[in-house]
Formats: C-alpha cells, sequence, structure tokens
C-alpha cells in the first residue's frame, strides 16, 4: 500500500504493453479503491484538443484500482480551473510506487462550465482493430463513458 506523500510513477501504456507517458505524482491519499494523485507539468506542452498546456499547470489525477477510468483535473498556474479530462482504460495496477495502465483511446473533455465531447471514437475502433479487443474490454469501455457522463452531469466526485 503507498503511503501519502510518496512519489508515484504514472505510466500510460497502449495495449500491446508499450509505454505511451510517464510522469511523476504525488500521492495525496488513497481511500480503498481511490488513490488522488497531485501534479505539475514540468515543461509546455502543445496537445491537439487541449492547446497549450502552461509549466506549472496543476493535475489533480484520479485513479480507481477497480474501474474502466481516470480523471484528471487540470488547473492553470493562477489555480484557475482549465478543464477536466477522462481517459477510459483498463484498471490500473499499482505495484509499489509504479501505477500502470492502459489507456484505451477514448477520452472525454469537460469544459469548466460542464459542457463536454466525447473524443477519439475513431482511434478507439482503430486499435480496437489492431489490438483485437475483447467483448470485454468494448462493454466495459462503453459502461465507463456512460458512468463518467453521468457523474459530469449529475455534478458527482470530482465534477464540483
Amino acid at each position: 500500500m503507498a503511503v501519502a506523500g510518496e512519489t508515484i510513477i504514472v505510466r500510460a501504456c497502449k495495449q500491446d504493453g508499450r509505454e505511451h507517458r510517464r510522469w511523476s505524482a504525488e500521492l495525496l491519499e488513497q481511500d480503498g479503491t481511490l488513490l488522488v494523485l497531485d501534479a505539475y507539468f514540468p515543461e509546455e506542452i502543445t496537445h491537439d484538443l487541449l492547446g497549450t498546456i502552461a509549466v506549472g499547470t496543476h493535475s489533480l489525477e484520479y485513479y480507481w484500482l477497480d474501474r474502466w477510468y481516470n480523471i484528471f483535473r487540470f488547473a492553470n498556474p493562477n489555480g484557475e480551473l482549465r478543464n477536466f479530462y477522462c481517459n477510459v482504460n483498463v484498471p490500473p495496477v499499482l505495484a509499489g510506487s509504479v501505477l500502470s495502465y492502459v489507456d484505451l483511446d477514448l477520452d472525454i473533455l469537460v469544459e469548466p462550465d460542464f459542457s463536454y465531447q466525447i473524443l477519439d471514437k475513431d482511434d478507439f475502433e482503430a486499435n480496437a482493430k489492431l489490438y483485437n479487443y475483447s467483448a470485454e474490454i468494448h462493454s466495459n469501455a462503453a459502461r465507463a463513458l456512460d458512468e463518467l457522463v453521468q457523474m459530469i452531469d449529475n455534478r458527482a466526485f470530482p465534477f464540483k
């Protein structure tokens, strides 16, 4: 079990196990299957959909070890809510101080006014063919999207 204040290495992987992204975050709390991590962008990032993410952008990250999604709450360096970004993924695994998950390339971008758009359906379908996703992955991904939309619409934790 991880300890609050511990540095966690987050690994986002593709279905074939290839590491797609890696970053460090501080564990704020572990409550049952929920891990809350705290991270900052150490360098400016340009993202296709999110635009330029400034150095110092804060990322409060919510991972459930038994859910098929995670949620990032991005705040600008001045503390103002930038947006939420939700990833549909295979439930993560925490091994020591490394948290790894398989990103299924299906996302939801949530604006500060809680309007949202579902992103990358075409990427999900292309990878479903490439990696021969099982019926279980398809059904869990669809259920994760539905659950996230309900959470957003109802302003359920952590969408507050």
